[in-house]
This record gives C-alpha cells, structure tokens and sequence, in this order.
C-alpha cells in the first residue's frame, strides 16, 4: 500500500479518536439547578463565576422566587438539585415532607431586616417604632404567608403594634426583589427588605434595623434535593457555599 494511504489512515484514526474524546468531555458535563431565594440572586450569581473556574464539569442555573413558591415547585416534581431557602421554616416543609437528601441540609447564611425608603424621599424616620401610619400612602412589604421577608415583617409589626394600623397601606410583593423595586420605583413610600437587598441598591436608603427581638432570626438553610440526578455536584456545590470562599462573597453582598 501507498504511504498516501497509511497518511490518510493515521488521519482518520486520529480525528476519531479526537471526535470520541470530545464526546466524553461532553457526557461529564452536568447541570446543577439550583432553587435559591430571591435575596440571594446577586450573591450567588457572582459565586457561579468563581465556582464553575474551579469546577470545569459543572454549569450552574437559577431558579430565583421566594421561598414559599419554591417549595411549592418542588413539592410538585419541577427539576432543582439543591433549595437555599431565606427561612427555616420552607426547609422544614420539604424535610418533612423526605424532600430532602439525607444529612445535607446546612445554615450557610443570615440577615437583618432593614426599614428603607427611595433615597430621595424627605421622610425621617429613625426606627421602626416611629412610623405614623398618617403621614404615609404605600407601605411595602412581602406577602406574608409565602414570602419568608413578610412573614418576618409581620412579626415585627405585630410586636410594636402597628400591624393593624398600617393594614390599608400595605402593597404586598411575590417576593422581597418586588418590594425593593415598589420602593426604588416611588410606589411606596417604605418598604422592609433585607439588608443584603438594600446594600445592593443605589436607589434606596436604610432608615432602621429592625430588633432581633422582634422577630424569628433570619438563617439561611441550604441543602440537596431528594429527586437530584447530581448528589455529589450538588453536594460540592453547598461545600464551596459554606467555604471560606463562599462566605466571603456572601458577606461582600450584605449577608451575615
């Protein structure tokens, strides 16, 4: 035989070889989506970057809500490997429910919840204690029965008694990104948010902080879904949140 013929053999062998590596390269890839709190959106969108440099095999993808919608997702079978939830109490509906995989639920974070108004608002309010239901139109604040940041609120308002009075003021959000924009909008002349949400808005000013006494502390449980198709890329992915690395890009965002 030609030595053409041997060349033009070594060729095809050697694209066939580089056609199945890729192939492999392909099959390892994995997708690892993650149902997060809406609070979380900015912190966690830069920690893809830096997660996904140190983990050539692993694409992260975001499903931001609020908890309480989260959780109804997942309860109805809709794809998430991992929950990080802005509540203890929507991770404990999927515990009990054997939602999660076993022995990986983890408190990776916390926060405070802030008093705000739009940063060109004449209002002065020096704590939460001081707002005249009289002087203002729109409060704004999460709903409260699906959303952790209004379940909070309302403990707050409950516990220094204006709960009731500010009732015909109250313009609820889906979730705590939504109060923050009724307020940078000038929908509403206050809103509580988080104070990770406030930090990342040059559109609003922190009026007070709410007392830790007035409300359930605010932790941040994070942990594998049950139905995941990927536990140990989930599983990684909790280990870099919880790591030196994952807590200082939390903490650059406001979080505790």
């Amino acid at each position: 035989m030609s030595k053409k013929f041997w060349n033009c053999l070594v060729c095809l062998g050697l694209l066939l070889i580089t056609a199945g590596c890729s192939a492999g390269e392909s099959e390892e890839q994995v997708e690892v989506m993650i149902s997060a709190a809406a609070s979380l959106t900015d912190a966690l969108t830069d920690m893809k970057a830096s997660f996904e440099s140190e983990h050539d095999n692993i694409t992260l993808t975001f499903n931001f809500g609020s908890s309480g919608k989260l959780v109804q997702q997942i309860e109805q079978g809709a794809p998430s490997d991992i929950f990080l939830s802005a509540s203890k109490k929507d991770m404990d509906t999927l515990e009990e429910g054997k939602l999660l995989l076993e022995g990986t639920r983890v408190d990776f974070t916390a926060n405070e919840l802030v008093l705000i108004t739009n940063k060109d608002e004449l209002l002065t309010v020096d704590s939460f204690e001081d707002i005249d239901p009289s002087t203002i139109a729109h409060f704004a604040i999460g709903e409260p029965e699906g959303v952790p940041v209004g379940r909070y609120t309302k403990e707050v308002l409950e516990n220094i008694g204006l709960w009731d009075p500010l009732q015909d003021k109250m313009v609820l959000g889906s979730d705590v990104r939504q109060v923050l924009t009724h307020v940078e909008m000038g929908n509403a002349d206050l809103g509580v948010v988080y104070s990770s949400d406030a930090k990342i808005s040059d559109k609003v000013k922190v009026l007070a902080v709410a007392s830790a006494e007035w409300h359930g502390p605010i932790v941040y449980p994070g942990a594998v879904v049950s139905e995941t198709k990927h536990p140990e890329e989930a599983k990684a992915f909790l280990a870099y949140l919880t790591s030196d690395k994952g807590k200082e890009i939390l903490k650059k965002y406001g979080f505790k």
